[in-house]
């Protein structure tokens, strides 16, 4: 009997209901959780959507070659960085070639700050050679990838730049170091117009910079493609002389035969050095390479040349790229004394020639490895976004950073398209959606452990507290020197 009323006291009956309650927390608490949640991943598409929305509206601004429509281009940008809160410059070193500099002050202006370049311009494309209009930006819903020119060069990473601004805005965060982004043109005609009149001017000396991130290439691996350096472009012209002279006629001399054997000796450099990349002796941008852009021969005729005539002229256009550690004096007599020998009435000019060291005479590279505390930074900082750089590279072209590697800044290339095929001025260049949308997060991380570094403070605060250290000691040494003379 006292065992049944033990059972239904009170408290023993109050339990159910007790778990009734707690069950029925879980449950609400579970909803609710559940709620969150698919409002979260509702938010995350609706952003994902909206910032591919605003890449395909720049892509579909047609910037290309001989005509871009640059103002359009900087008014779309200037909205975006409006729009962010970001201050802005449009600075037009060459008429009609606009350039914009945007700004996000940092909390600790006396950092070196950091540069974000993209070019605005991009090469022409041949509408009929596309499966989709080349600035139409067709996002095909089969396959996630969106077509248009500049997909991949370089709109993709202009956009990647703003877009990982704004996420990082959104969630508060304020850079110590201040950044700059860059909205350059004529990237694609060379950049003396765009980034190297911005390097060249005084408020290029003001911006005080201590990195720079530019472009890179796609890489159809899982690697993200990271580049140091890159070949220097010597846009070279042989002329060759002769007589002339009846086209059924055997002679030494002519200006055809002159050429053509310079031409030969082009095309034996040229298959050695790329023997050493088929091998994988040399990646493609550790080697000189050399192509032929044409051929100007011949005396013209209404349908077409003078077939019975030798001509007394004939000139090659070569595409020369040199590494920046190459033995430049070395490549220099090779051009005169065995590809254009003057003893073969031939002559040499050059229509372009960068060099391959910077403005203090070393090689334009930048350390990428520990030595240097950006590289570790893009490293980790990549790692963190669950991306992996491959093995850094030397740029097989050339990109606006030569211009910032010149005067001595560091700079790397990196444009973050993993599991891309390589397709910057070809036919049907595309970007897949999945993979632009992960390359804002890879800058995001970029950026927020770029703007946040502060080695430099700690090595002033570290010199500082060295000094004062060693002014303690001083005084100490003087005192107990005093203090025993005394004694």
């Amino acid at each position: 009997m006292e065992g049944s009323k033990g059972l239904s006291s009170p408290r023993l009956l109050r339990l159910p209901f007790l778990l009734f309650l707690l069950l029925l927390s879980v449950a609400v608490l579970t909803v609710a959780t559940s709620e969150n949640e698919n409002k979260d991943s509702s938010n995350f598409a609706s952003e994902a959507e909206a910032a591919v929305s605003r890449f395909r509206a720049y892509l579909r601004i047609n910037t290309s070659h001989p005509d871009p429509d640059y103002f359009a281009a900087i008014r779309f940008l200037r909205a975006q960085a409006n729009d962010l809160g970001l201050e802005s410059d449009v600075l037009e070193f060459a008429a009609g070639k606009p350039l914009l500099l945007l700004r996000w002050p940092g909390r600790v202006p006396s950092l070196p700050a950091l540069l974000l370049n993209s070019h605005t311009d991009v090469v022409p494309a041949e509408p009929l050679k596309w499966a989709h209009p080349p600035f139409s930006a067709v996002l095909d819903p089969a396959t996630g990838n969106l077509y248009a020119r500049g997909s991949q060069d370089m709109k993709c990473v202009g956009l990647q730049y703003l877009e990982a601004i704004r996420r990082l805005r959104a969630a508060a965060f304020v850079p110590d170091r201040t950044i700059y982004l860059s909205f350059v043109p004529d990237e694609e005609i060379g950049g003396n117009d765009g980034a190297g009149r911005l390097a060249a001017s005084e408020k290029f000396q003001e911006m005080k910079l201590g990195v720079v991130l530019d472009e890179g290439l796609a890489s159809p691996g899982e690697e993200y493609r990271v580049f140091y350096g890159e070949r220097s472009p010597w846009w070279l012209v042989i002329r060759a002389r002769g007589a002339p002279g009846h086209g059924a006629k055997l002679y030494d001399g002519s200006a055809m035969e002159n050429l053509m054997k310079s031409v030969e000796a082009l095309r034996r450099f040229r298959a050695a050095q790329f023997d050493l990349v088929k091998a994988g002796v040399k990646a493609e941008g550790e080697v000189v390479s050399v192509n032929l852009v044409y051929l100007k021969a011949g005396t013209p005729s209404p349908t077409g040349f003078v077939m019975n005539l030798q001509p007394s002229e004939a000139e090659v256009g070569l595409d020369i790229r040199v590494p920046p550690n190459a033995n430049t004096e070395a490549l220099e007599r090779r051009i005169a004394e065995e590809w254009a020998p003057s003893s073969r009435n031939l002559t040499f000019e050059f229509k372009h020639k960068v060099s391959v060291h910077d403005m203090f005479g070393k090689p334009a590279i930048t350390a990428a490895d520990n030595s240097n505390p950006w590289w570790m930074l893009l490293e980790e900082a990549v790692k963190k976004a669950n991306g992996r750089l491959s093995k850094p590279e030397i740029f097989p072209a050339s990109t606006d950073a030569r211009f910032f590697r010149g005067r001595g800044i560091p700079a790397f290339g990196f444009s973050p398209m993993a599991n891309t095929p390589i397709l910057l001025h070809d036919h049907n260049e595309f970007l897949n959606k999945d993979e632009y949308l992960k390359g804002i997060e890879i800058y995001e991380s970029i950026i927020k452990a770029f703007a946040s570094y502060k080695g430099d403070t700690k090595d002033e605060e570290s010199r500082a507290e060295l000094k004062a250290r060693a002014s303690v000691s001083s005084f100490l040494n003087t005192y107990f020197e005093i203090t025993s003379m005394a004694i």
